[in-house]
C-alpha cells in the first residue's frame, strides 16, 4: 500500500520506532520518515534560530526535571524561568477567573510579573460578529461575545513574553494563538461537561463517549495499518 500523509496516531505500539532512532527503518509506511524525510529535514534546520534552539532546550531540560514529579503549574513557572521570561500573560475564560487568580498568585510569588485578560473584555455584542438571537447561549437577552483577538492584542501590547491559556473555548482560542506575539501555553483545556479533563472522552469513547463516533465508524481502521 502506498501511502501519501504521515498518521502516526496509526503506530502500533510494539512500533513507536521514533523514540529509538530506527524510524527509517521499523518505522511503517506511514511513519514521517518515509512519507517526507524532507520536510522533517527542513523543521530540524529551523531549529538553528537561537530563540527556537533554547526554548527546545529550557523544553526537554523541564520535562526530564520534573518528570512526574512536577505539575503543570510548576512546569510553567520552571520553563518561564529557565527561558528567562519575566511578565506573563494569562488569557482567560471568564468564567475560570477566580482560577486565573490563584495562578497569578502563584506565579507573582515567584517574582513574575501577571497580566491577564478576561475573553468578554470589549462586551461585543454576539450580533455584531453575525450571531442570532436564536443562536445565544441564552436567548433573548445581552450577550457579550468572546474577545480573543482583544485579549491576544492587549497581551502584546503590554509586554507579555509568555502567555498561559486558561480555558478559552475551542476556536477561540485559536484566534489567539493566531494574534498573540509571545510563545503560548495551555493550562486549561476547556470543557464544560468533564470538569476541563477532555481526555476522558476519548478514554471511555469505547462505551459510554461511544456515540461521538460518527456514521463511518465502520470505515475506519485503526491500528496495524502497516
Amino acid at each position: 500500500m502506498t501511502y501519501t500523509d504521515p498518521t502516526c496516531v496509526d503506530c502500533p505500539p510494539t512500533v513507536r520506532a521514533c523514540r529509538t532512532a530506527e524510524a527509517a527503518v521499523r518505522g511503517p509506511g506511514f511513519c514521517p520518515a518515509k512519507i517526507d524525510p524532507e520536510t522533517q529535514a527542513r523543521a530540524r534546520a529551523l531549529y538553528d534560530d537561537p530563540e527556537s534552539a533554547r526554548m527546545a532546550r529550557c523544553s526537554a531540560v523541564v520535562e526530564s526535571a520534573g518528570y512526574c514529579k512536577w505539575t503543570r503549574v510548576q512546569e510553567v513557572i520552571e520553563f518561564a524561568k529557565r527561558m528567562g521570561w519575566h511578565k506573563i500573560g494569562i488569557a482567560t475564560c471568564v468564567g475560570l477567573l477566580d482560577l486565573s487568580n490563584v495562578l497569578a498568585g502563584i506565579l507573582q510569588s515567584h517574582g513574575l510579573e501577571v497580566i491577564s485578560v478576561a475573553c468578554k473584555n470589549g462586551s461585543i455584542p454576539k450580533e455584531e460578529l453575525g450571531v442570532t438571537d436564536a443562536e445565544k447561549v441564552r436567548p433573548g437577552g445581552f450577550e457579550a461575545a468572546c474577545n480573543p483577538i482583544a485579549q491576544a492584542e492587549l497581551l502584546n501590547a503590554h509586554g507579555a513574553e509568555f502567555n498561559v491559556v486558561m480555558g478559552l473555548c475551542v476556536g477561540h482560542d485559536s484566534l489567539f494563538f493566531k494574534h498573540a506575539n509571545a510563545p503560548t501555553t495551555v493550562l486549561v483545556a476547556k470543557d464544560r461537561v468533564l470538569g476541563h479533563n477532555p481526555v476522558a472522552a476519548l478514554e471511555m469513547a469505547g462505551g459510554y463517549y461511544a456515540h461521538l463516533y460518527g456514521p463511518l465508524k465502520a470505515a475506519v481502521k485503526r491500528r496495524g495499518k502497516k
